[in-house]
C-alpha cells in the first residue's frame, strides 16, 4: 500500500503533537507544512527532529500537489471551517483537531463538503484510543452496568493567565468558541456521550472566575439527561489550581468503574468475573499521568497516533473511520446546548 502524504495547516502547539504521532503511523509521512510564520514551522521541525519537508503560506497552493492526500486542520477551532472545505474540495481527506468547529451548523458545512467531494473525515478525539475507555466502552456494549443510572465526567485543570495572554486566540469567543468547556472538557463530554448515548435534555452554569481578560468561561457545570433515562453530570475548569487529571464514571443497577486519566480506579460489578479480575489486576500499576491537567503541553501524542493510523485505515479500506465528522459533532452540539442553558435560563432539548 502506497504511502499516505500528510500536510498540516496551522504550526502551533498542537501541531508538534501530530508530526511526533506521524512518525509513529505504518503508511504516513509528513509531506508539507502550512504556516502564517514559517518560523514556526521551521521550529516544530527541529523540536521533533523530522527532515525538511516544503514550508508554505498558502493552503491553495499544498492542495495542488499529488503527494498530500490528506490534511490536518490544526488551526484556531473557530477558523476549521475555511481550511476543511477548501481542503475536501480539492478531494483530500480531511483531519481536525478538537473540536471540529464552534458551532454545530459549522460542523455541518464540513460535513456536507466531505459528503460532496467523496473524501473521508476525522475529529480528533485521542481519549477514545486509550485502552482504560475501551475498556469501559466494551464493558457498557456488553451489558455489564445493567441499566445506566448515572455518568459523571471531570475536567478540573488549571490554566494560567499567562495562557490566556499569551495564546493570541485563546478565550475568545470568535476563535475559542468557548472556554473550559469547549476547549478543554470538550474530549470528557465526547467521552460520556459515547459511553452514555445520545442526550435528549440539558442545563448548564457557566462563570468566570479566576481569570481576566477573557470572553469565555473558566469554570462549567451541566446536568445531562440521556435517551435511555439516565442522568449525568459535567464539571469543566481552567480554574481550579494546582490542576487534576480528568476522571470519567460509569454507574449502573449491575456496577460502577472510574476512570482516572489512564488508570482504572473503580471497577465493581455484581457478580464479578474473571474477566474483570484480569482487568483490575492489568490496570493495577498506576500510570499516574496528568494529562495535561496543569500543563497543556504535557501529554502523549500515543494516542494521536492511533487515531491517526485508525484513520489511514479506513481510507485504505473505504470505511468509516472510529471517529468521523458526526461524531466530532456530538460533542460540540452538547457544549452549545450547555452555553444556551446559562444564555437563558432554561432547560435545553436536543
Amino acid at each position: 500500500m502506497a504511502e499516505r502524504g500528510f500536510a498540516i495547516v496551522g504550526c502551533g502547539m498542537i501541531a508538534e503533537f501530530h508530526i511526533r504521532a506521524l512518525a509513529d503511523v505504518p503508511g504516513a509521512r509528513l509531506a508539507a507544512l502550512v504556516s502564517r510564520n514559517s518560523a514556526n514551522a521551521e521550529k516544530i521541525l527541529a523540536k521533533t527532529q523530522t527532515p525538511p519537508v516544503p514550508i508554505t503560506d498558502s493552503l491553495e497552493t499544498v492542495l495542488k500537489r499529488s503527494d498530500v492526500d490528506i490534511v490536518i486542520i490544526t488551526t484556531p477551532s473557530g477558523a476549521h471551517m475555511d481550511a476543511a472545505i477548501l481542503a475536501a474540495k480539492a478531494g483530500k481527506h480531511v483531519v481536525v483537531e478538537k473540536p471540529l468547529e464552534i458551532t454545530p451548523e459549522r460542523c455541518d458545512r464540513i460535513i456536507e463538503a466531505c459528503l460532496q467531494n467523496n473524501v473521508q473525515l476525522c475529529t480528533i478525539f485521542p481519549s477514545r484510543f486509550a485502552d482504560a475507555n475501551l475498556a469501559l466502552k466494551q464493558a457498557i456494549t456488553a451489558g455489564k452496568f445493567g441499566r445506566l443510572t448515572l455518568g459523571e465526567t471531570t475536567c478540573k485543570w488549571w490554566r494560567s493567565q499567562e495562557y490566556y495572554d499569551n495564546g493570541g486566540w485563546k478565550g475568545t469567543q470568535a476563535l475559542d468558541g468557548g472556554g473550559a468547556m469547549m476547549n478543554q472538557a470538550i474530549h470528557n463530554v465526547d467521552l460520556l456521550s459515547w459511553m452514555m448515548g445520545p442526550v435528549t435534555h440539558i442545563t448548564g452554569f457557566t462563570a468566570t472566575l479566576a481569570h481576566e481578560r477573557i470572553e469565555v468561561e473558566d469554570t462549567a457545570v451541566a446536568c445531562l439527561r440521556f435517551a435511555s433515562g439516565a442522568l449525568g453530570v459535567i464539571q469543566a475548569t481552567t480554574s481550579v489550581h494546582p490542576g487534576y487529571p480528568k476522571t470519567i464514571a460509569i454507574h449502573g443497577d449491575h456496577g460502577s468503574a472510574e476512570i482516572e486519566q489512564e488508570d482504572v480506579v473503580r471497577w465493581d460489578f455484581n457478580p464479578e468475573t474473571e474477566d474483570d479480575k484480569a482487568l483490575k489486576e492489568k490496570f493495577s500499576q498506576k500510570v499516574g499521568a496528568s494529562g495535561g491537567a496543569s500543563n497543556p503541553g504535557s501529554i502523549s501524542h500515543e494516542y494521536h497516533a492511533r487515531q491517526l493510523a485508525d484513520f489511514v485505515r479506513a481510507i485504505n479500506t473505504n470505511t468509516a473511520p472510529m471517529v468521523d465528522g458526526q461524531e466530532g459533532r456530538k460533542a460540540v452540539a452538547i457544549i452549545c446546548g450547555i452555553y444556551e442553558s446559562m444564555r437563558t435560563g432554561r432547560v435545553v432539548t436536543m
